[in-house]
């Protein structure tokens, strides 16, 4: 009675052998590159008493034309695809053979793609000199339309042991990885790209870098624009120095860029230096005016080359003082003129207000612009006092 017993639970039931074991398709799960042919067969169980010529094939849920099938044996039927092109999703595509009804006797994922090309462009910057982070590009077509894999790896140039970047972007098509702590200051790295999936692999030409060298910062804090007195055509831009390198030998290099409310072209003012202020001039008057700023850290620790720039600040904003005069916006030979007249106003003005005076002040210029700008006569006639 126990050997019976026995036999019932090991031996399966013929019905859930007929389920698991319908048919078979052969190969199973093939890799393939793009342009190549494949034959597949779809081999029928014998307990299940069908003939191959009533059976169909799909490729991603869609019919396969019969002319390209083949009746091998009454119980094996092929179907033969020519330059497949490459996988619609890297999970493979569906190969699936069916009961005339419809039903599915067995299926089959299909790899197509290509080998990764060289990783190209690979790029580097360090926020704040805490961690390291590094972009790239996959090299020749790109996509490779099967399940790829990047690393970045990275080692000290001359004794370090060889490690691998494991905080991979999780964005789609975002070629980088973050390398958040541990990083040595003074020692240069060799970076480099490996790529590879069931077709082959490739690897990125090694770059060598000091951390120090390519350090970028977070945008300088608290952009304020603000009217410089009544002066219709200047503004002046304060910000403070990015906090999280104040503990960091360096030399900071600003950069600002404004425009004009109602338009998307920025004018770049390259020469502010490493002051935290500056004075936009030469501007529209009554017109509002969105500025930014941005950070480059220069020298890093002695380092002699130049940082990266930082992303821009935060747009700040604020308008010039509406203007009483009209102003000429032409290019001719009388505004030439005029401003001849007007240079010989204001170096005849300067010599009246700066007299036993050793130094001019910005805010004599700034005083005469006032005075100027409320003169309806600057651009028609030279007041006689300054006509000598």
């Amino acid at each position: 009675m126990f050997s019976f017993m026995f036999l019932l639970l090991i031996v399966p039931h013929p019905t859930l052998l007929s389920s698991i074991y319908e048919a078979v398709i052969t190969p199973q799960d093939p890799v393939l590159r793009m342009g190549s042919s494949l034959t597949a067969s779809c081999k029928l169980s014998p307990e299940l008493g069908l003939l191959s010529s009533t059976l169909y094939w799909t490729l991603n849920g869609e019919r396969l034309p019969s002319s390209t099938y083949s009746v091998v044996t009454p119980d094996t039927l092929s179907v033969t695809l020519h330059r497949l092109n490459g996988s619609r999703q890297q999970s493979g595509d569906n190969l699936v053979c069916h009961r005339a009804n419809g039903h599915v006797l067995a299926g089959s994922c299909l790899y197509v793609g290509m080998p990764p090309g060289k990783p190209v462009n690979l790029t580097c910057w360090s926020r704040n000199t805490k961690d390291l982070t590094c972009r790239w590009s996959p090299g020749g077509p790109g996509e490779t339309h099967i399940q790829t894999k990047y690393s970045l790896r990275y080692k000290l140039r001359w004794y370090g042991t060889e490690k691998e970047c494991e905080n991979h972007s999780a964005e789609k098509q975002q070629y980088s990885c973050n390398i958040p702590r541990n990083l040595a200051l003074f020692t240069p790295y060799e970076i480099w790209v490996e790529a590879a999936n069931q077709l082959g692999s490739a690897t990125s030409d090694v770059t060598i870098l000091d951390i120090l060298d390519v350090v970028t910062t977070d945008p300088p804090d608290d952009v304020q624009v603000s009217r410089v007195g009544d002066l219709e055509d200047q503004l002046t831009v304060r910000w403070a120095s990015p906090p999280e390198l104040k503990d960091i030998l360096f030399k900071a290099k600003y950069q600002i860029r404004y425009r004009l409310e109602d338009s998307s072209e920025w004018k770049v003012v390259d020469d502010a230096g490493n002051q935290t202020s500056c004075r936009l001039a030469g501007l529209q008057p009554r017109t509002i005016y969105f500025v930014q700023v941005r950070c480059n850290p220069v020298g890093i620790f002695g380092s002699r080359k130049a940082g990266i720039w930082s992303d821009w600040s935060h747009p700040a904003a604020a308008s010039t003082p509406s203007s009483e005069r009209m102003q000429s916006r032409s290019c001719d030979t009388k505004q030439n003129s005029t401003l001849r007249r007007e240079l010989k106003q204001f170096f005849g003005w300067l010599r009246k207000h700066t007299y036993g005076h050793s130094g001019v002040s910005i805010k004599l210029y700034d005083q005469w612009r006032v005075w100027l700008q409320k003169t309806h006569k600057t651009h028609n006639q030279i007041p006689q006092d300054y006509n000598s």
